[in-house]
């Protein structure tokens, strides 16, 4: 009887990493085009999420108005 439990374990983990090796083999990572357009390209984007960044900061320090007491 302890066979078939052990079986029935090694079935299971079989089946679970087949499934987890399916779903993550659809995920790839996206392919940049080769040379230099690629690096400007990435500078700029990093760029630009720098200064998202730094305005989303700036607005976040900014005081809020406090609520009145009527």
């Amino acid at each position: 009887m302890r066979m078939f439990g052990l079986v029935g374990l090694l079935i299971a983990l079989v089946v679970v990493g087949l499934l987890a090796r399916k779903q993550l083999g659809g995920v790839a990572a996206p392919v940049l085009p080769a040379g230099s357009a690629a690096a400007g390209d990435a500078r700029a984007q990093s760029q630009q999420i720098q200064q998202q960044f730094k305005q989303s900061l700036d607005a976040a320090m900014q005081p809020r108005p406090l609520p009145d007491d009527n």
